[in-house]
């Protein structure tokens, strides 16, 4: 079942990916010829007027083959392969020797406006974020498991047990900011830098107020990194609750998550590239299958959610100016609009070749540390 679910998660995302491009590229006039969900030899395919869509044997991937695409400006033959394994690109190895006729012209992509194009290549990486945006916002209307703010332990010595909390207590404010969630604790004490603040909590059905000045306290961060921050010494109950909202406001807590997760994403790959995050952290199919898995066992919002964190992974990681990305293709076009003439061809198959080494290299990474964490880890 683990494989299954996978399956799904990727077949889902790669969909929506390809889906973007695919609707795009209908909306400008560009004539789509294959819409493959997998990549390598055909298991299935039926043509629906001038596309044929294809079920393919890899599952690791994808593409939307266009009439033109690559390079048909210089009347050269170019055939290109799928972006990368986890994603889905834009190729096409149709053959067109001498000029092309007027109508021709209007359905290659090639020919389009540069600005038409950048709309299709981005409208996938586009598509798996607005995904994302809309599984959180469905997770919201069916009930987002939250830590209550019920004290489990008010730490000796630390200010919140000088000031007289005790376990038990359930903060209801900070600072006149009713607090019924136990995140927003964390930040009202982080917005404090570590001046006091007037703490309301119900004890058997009375609310008492305390006046607590937190203290420094450096800690790790989810990178590992060292950062200093104020506590008042409290540790959660564990009591979890689920919290409905109504459509506007999941729009709008859907909308913080989803930007939250971006902003981790992209923070995370920063964080990687300056070594704070180390290698080895990369995972790859086996690590997907294997957490796909154990977050469909946790239940169905368990597994959105987990789909909706893989879809901002594969959007943003689609947008990094690497050829053979999404976002190699972008930069390419950013530079034609620039310079108001296409990149030379020969440059861009050169950086093709090096985006597709370094991009083999990332999938050989992920392949080598999947096998070393799953099948010779020495832990039980």
């Amino acid at each position: 079942m683990t494989v299954i679910y996978a399956i799904i998660v990727l077949g889902v995302l790669i969909f929506v990916h390809e889906l973007g491009h695919f609707l795009f590229a209908k909306m400008m006039g560009v004539r789509v010829e294959k819409f493959s969900l997998g990549f390598g030899p055909k298991l299935l395919g039926t043509k629906i007027g001038e596309t044929e869509y294809l079920l393919s044997a890899f599952p690791l991937g994808g593409y939307v083959k266009m009439f033109g695409e690559g390079g048909f400006i210089e009347g050269s033959e170019t055939h290109h392969q799928p972006e990368n394994g986890t994603d889905a690109t834009i190729q096409s190895d149709e053959t067109m020797p001498g000029e092309l006729t007027e109508y021709e012209k209007s359905r290659s992509f090639s020919h389009k406006p540069v600005l038409a194009r950048i709309v299709i290549v981005m409208a996938g990486p586009v598509f798996n974020l607005l995904f994302a945006w809309l599984i959180f916002m469905v997770i919201c209307t069916m009930g987002v498991p939250t830590l209550t703010t019920k004290i489990g332990e008010a730490l000796k010595d630390k200010p919140a047990a000088k000031a007289g909390m005790q376990k038990g207590d359930i903060i209801t404010a900070i600072n006149n900011k009713p607090t019924n969630q136990w995140e927003q604790i964390a930040e009202g004490v982080a917005a404090s830098k570590g001046q006091p603040l007037t703490i309301v909590v119900k004890r058997d059905s009375r609310d008492m107020t305390f006046s607590i000045t937190p203290e420094p306290r450096t800690s790790k961060n989810l990178f590992g990194e060292s950062i200093n921050g104020y506590v008042i010494g409290v540790a959660s109950a564990g009591e979890i609750v689920s919290t409905y909202y109504g459509p506007y406001q999941a729009v709008i807590v859907g909308s913080k998550q989803t930007w939250k997760v971006i902003d981790l994403t992209i923070m995370s790959l920063v964080k990687m590239a300056q070594r704070v995050v180390p290698m080895d952290s990369v995972g790859g199919p086996i690590m997907i299958a294997k957490m796909a898995g154990e977050q469909a066992s946790a239940g169905g919002a368990s597994f959105l959610a987990f789909m909706a964190l893989l879809s901002i992974n594969l959007g943003v990681l689609n947008l990094l100016p690497v050829p053979v990305l999404d976002g190699g293709h972008l930069l390419f076009y950013f530079m034609e609009l620039i310079f108001r003439r296409p990149v030379p061809q020969k440059v861009r198959e050169f950086a093709q070749q090096i985006g597709m080494v370094l991009l083999l290299g990332l999938m050989v990474l992920a392949f080598y540390n999947d096998i070393i964490r799953y099948f010779f880890s020495t832990q039980g």
